[in-house]
C-alpha cells in the first residue's frame, strides 16, 4: 500500500517547530465619554446611624451552607418513589464501606436533592482517598437503582515507548553486556506477558507508521539527504527483527531471577538497571498473567463502529516498543503521531467501573498498571540516556 499519497511530507523532512500564538486584538475596548459628567456632590448631612438590635442573635455563624441544586443527568432520569429510595440508599451505604469513608446523612432532604446531595459528599470524600477514581454515576434499570463508581489511571498523555536500538548497543559493549543481559530479562516480560505491541509486528501501530515513511522516503525523489533516510529505516528494522528473536527467546524468564541475584552493581547505572528489574521481576511474580490491556475500557458505543476508533487514542497507539528515541527517524513518528493524536478527542486509559447493586464487588485495583506505567517510564529512561554511560 502506497502512503505517500496519503500523507505527503515532500521535503520538510525536518521536526516542525511550534510557533507562538498571535494574541488577538481586544474586539471591544473601552470608549472615552465626549463629555465629563458631572457627578455627585457630597450631602453635608450626616447619615444616620444604624445598629443592630440587641435581642439579635449570632446563629447564622453557626450554619452549615449546603451545596444548591444542580441535578445531574443520571439523576434526572430517576423516578421519586420509596422503591428508588431504598435502593439508592442500599447502594450508597455499599459503596461508602467499600472505600472506607463516613458518607453525611441526607434522608431527611426531599428528592431529588437527597441523591444529588449525597452523591456530591461522596466524590469530595472519595476523591481525597483514592487518587485513580474519576466518576460516580447513578443507574436505574427496570429492577433496581444503583451506583456505579469509575477508576481511572491517568496516563498523562504521554508516548510509553521503549527504545531497542539501545539494548541492542549494550549487548555489544563488553563494559554493560551483563546489564543488557539483565535488562533483556525485562524486556522478554514485557513482551510475553505484558503483552507490549512491538514495532516489528505487522499488526502494530507503529509498522504501519514505519511503513508509511519508507514509501514517502522511497517515492520523494526531491529529498535531501534520501540515502541517510533509507539507511537509518534499514537499521531500524533489521535491529528490530534480531532483537525479536532475542526477546520471543523464554529462557530469559527461566533465567530472570538467576540474573537478578547474581548481578553486582558497581555504579549508579548498575543501580538503575537492578532497580528496574527488581520492580519488572516484582511485577512478573505478582500479576504472572495480567498484561498492559487488561482493564482497557469498554465503550459504551458498538466496538465494531468507525467511529470509536476515529475519536479515541486508543492504548496500543502509546504504548510500544519502538527502534529509538533520538535521531531523525524518531522526530518525523513523533511529529506524524503528534499531528494525528491532535484530531482525537479522548484518550483511552486503563478502567474499572465498579457496580453498587448488590452483587459481590471484586477486588479489582489499577495497582499493576500504576506499577506497569512506572517501570516503562524507568525503562526508557535508562535506556534513552545509556549512551552517557556507554564506556
Amino acid at each position: 500500500m502506497n502512503y505517500a499519497t496519503q500523507h505527503h511530507i515532500g521535503n520538510n523532512h525536518r521536526t516542525r517547530t511550534e510557533t507562538a500564538t498571535a494574541i488577538a486584538p481586544t474586539i471591544g475596548r473601552v470608549r472615552q465619554l465626549a463629555t465629563k459628567p458631572k457627578g455627585r456632590k457630597r450631602s453635608a448631612e450626616r447619615q444616620a446611624e444604624i445598629r443592630t438590635r440587641s435581642d439579635a442573635t449570632n446563629g447564622i455563624l453557626k450554619c452549615t451552607f449546603l451545596p444548591k441544586l444542580k441535578t445531574a443527568q443520571s439523576v434526572q432520569a430517576c423516578k421519586e418513589t420509596a422503591k428508588t429510595k431504598r435502593d439508592f440508599y442500599k447502594s450508597h451505604s455499599k459503596l461508602a464501606e467499600h472505600y472506607g469513608i463516613e458518607p453525611m446523612q441526607t434522608k431527611d432532604f426531599g428528592f431529588p436533592y437527597n441523591i444529588v446531595l449525597g452523591m456530591w459528599d461522596m466524590e469530595i470524600k472519595v476523591n481525597r482517598n483514592n487518587i485513580n477514581w474519576n466518576s460516580f454515576k447513578l443507574v436505574q434499570d427496570s429492577k433496581k437503582t444503583f451506583l456505579v463508581s469509575e477508576e481511572r489511571y491517568n496516563t498523562g498523555t504521554t508516548l510509553y515507548y521503549i527504545p531497542i536500538k539501545p539494548l541492542f548497543r549494550m549487548l555489544h559493549d563488553k563494559g554493560r553486556k551483563h546489564n543488557a543481559h539483565l535488562l533483556l530479562s525485562v524486556c522478554s516480560y514485557l513482551y510475553h506477558i505484558a503483552d507490549i505491541p512491538y514495532y516489528r509486528q505487522q499488526d502494530s501501530y507503529l509498522y504501519w507508521l514505519y511503513e508509511t515513511h519508507k514509501d514517502w522516503v522511497e517515492n520523494d525523489d526531491y529529498m535531501d539527504d534520501a540515502e541517510q533516510y533509507k539507511a537509518e529505516l534499514r537499521q531500524a528494522e533489521w535491529i528490530g527483527d534480531r532483537m525479536e528473536q532475542k526477546l520471543f527467546n523464554r529462557s530469559n524468564l527461566k533465567v530472570f531471577e538467576q540474573r537478578l541475584s547474581r548481578f553486582n552493581s558497581r555504579d549508579t547505572f548498575d543501580r538503575e538497571c537492578w532497580q528496574v528489574a527488581c520492580n519488572a521481576f516484582a511485577l512478573y511474580r505478582e500479576y504472572p498473567n495480567a498484561t498492559i490491556f487488561r482493564n482497557v475500557p469498554l465503550p459504551e458505543e458498538d466496538l465494531y463502529s468507525d467511529d470509536y476508533y476515529n475519536e479515541a487514542i486508543t492504548m496500543e497507539k502509546y504504548i510500544s516498543f519502538i527502534a529509538d528515541t533520538k535521531g531523525w527517524l524518531y522526530e518525523c513518528l513523533s511529529d506524524s503521531i503528534n499531528n494525528e493524536f491532535n484530531e482525537y478527542g479522548t484518550m483511552e486509559e486503563p478502567t474499572i467501573c465498579k457496580s453498587f447493586d448488590g452483587t459481590k464487588i471484586e477486588a479489582n485495583s489499577l495497582d499493576f498498571e500504576k506499577r506497569l506505567f512506572e517501570l516503562l517510564d524507568d525503562l526508557s529512561y535508562i535506556l534513552y540516556n545509556y549512551k552517557t554511560a556507554e564506556k
